[in-house]
């Protein structure tokens, strides 16, 4: 068999591992004395980092995200930098701050306004100077935003979610501490756990898979299954460490190959209603994977969503042919609402499942999809 042709970019150094965090941090305080630190809302919880990088000389300006960040945000991070002078960004949270932090790090050198570097919104702009340096430290496993080349920002007066798009945006440094996840709320741990396991299998169905990305993918599936079962029993150190592995693999994959239609619509619904990027995914996941099952007449598709339900089924239990039912009723089970719950009206429905076909996610798709079939993933996800 002809090896296909692929390219595959990430981060300039992945540092993984229990701990690895604290023993970073004398490294990151020497890409530069002044140092943007972006964080989640509760900012106390990275006050461990500041105290290390001040004692290490390091000055900083701190800048806490309250929820996904926004163009305006974005641009008061933007301003904050400039007028700090800082010539690196460390981001610390969930992907909403990494997100930021790697926009602001691309932004801030930047001559033209956000908004001509943005997609859909905006006029799609290459970045005309080179970005920052910036960290990336995740403290859930959902996004692998720290190893991915785009930032997701609401633009809430256009009521959609974009990115800002580079390869240089990729982090010089993603360090990823399971430990850091140790604690965090059920909640998030199952949206974001399921949001990272979508990360691993639609680029395993994608046009754009390539072998780099199925071994990562072919190894992660079936762990992020198992340990996040696990977890929605109870703490448990090694399902935490194996998830935050499987949200590296997932951003990994999903920068180097692409994504599909759970993430097609749920970029535009996030936008429309506000709702938690990683419960939509979670909702959307198991009637995603139905449609493309039903859609498809690829022999090599069908395939591989059959591989996905035997590991659905392997890590819930059930038989392969009712493996996405098991998984839909499953995560329902575990606590993860439906669209309903999570506020997303018919109209916020209607118009995602327009705004869908125009999204890079659903470029990437395995079959082509009508707005009546993206309409009725969503009637099936409430």
């Amino acid at each position: 068999m002809t090896m296909p042709s692929f390219t595959f970019a990430t981060a300039g150094e992945i540092r993984f591992g229990r701990d690895t965090a604290a023993r970073a941090v004398p490294d990151l305080a020497a890409l530069h004395e002044r140092i943007l630190l972006v964080t989640g809302a509760d900012s106390a919880r990275a006050d461990w980092l500041r105290r290390g990088l001040e004692a290490a000389g390091a000055t900083l300006s701190g800048l806490p995200i309250p929820g996904e960040p926004t163009l305006a945000m974005i641009e008061a991070g933007v301003e904050q930098g400039r007028a700090a002078g800082v010539g690196v960004v460390v981001a610390i949270g969930g992907g909403a701050a990494i997100d930021a932090g790697k926009a602001i790090a691309a932004l801030i050198p930047a001559f033209r306004p956000v908004t001509d570097h943005l997609e859909v919104v905006g006029k799609d702009l290459p970045l005309d100077r080179p970005p920052l340096p910036c960290a990336a430290i995740p403290t859930t496993a959902g996004t692998g935003a720290e190893v991915t080349r785009n930032a997701v920002i609401a633009v809430p007066e256009h009521r959609r979610k974009v990115s800002l798009r580079d390869a240089r945006i990729l982090p010089r440094i993603a360090i990823v501490d399971p430990a850091l996840t140790d604690g965090c709320p059920r909640d998030v741990t199952l949206a974001s756990g399921l949001d990272a396991i979508t990360q691993v299998i639609e680029p395993y169905l994608c046009t754009r898979a390539n072998p780099m990305t199925d071994a990562l993918c072919r190894a992660a599936i079936p762990v992020g299954l198992t340990s996040l079962a696990t977890l929605m029993t109870g703490p448990d150190a090694t399902a935490r460490d194996r998830m935050a592995w499987v949200s590296l693999c997932g951003g990994l994959a999903l920068a180097n190959a692409g994504l599909g239609v759970v993430h097609g619509l749920a970029g535009p619904l996030g936008g429309l209603s506000g709702a938690a990027h990683g419960a939509i995914c979670g909702a959307l996941l198991p009637h995603g994977l139905a449609a493309n099952a039903a859609a498809s007449c690829d022999p090599a598709v069908q395939t591989r969503i059959g591989e996905v339900r035997g590991w659905i089924a392997g890590a819930l239990g059930g038989s392969d042919a009712q493996a996405l039912s098991t998984l839909a009723g499953w995560s329902r089970g575990a606590g993860l609402p439906g669209l309903d719950a999570l506020g997303i009206s018919a109209g916020a429905r209607d118009a995602a499942a327009s705004a869908a076909a125009a999204s890079s996610s659903m470029r990437a798709n395995p079959v082509a999809l009508d707005k009546g079939q993206l309409s009725e993933i969503m009637d099936r996800a409430r």
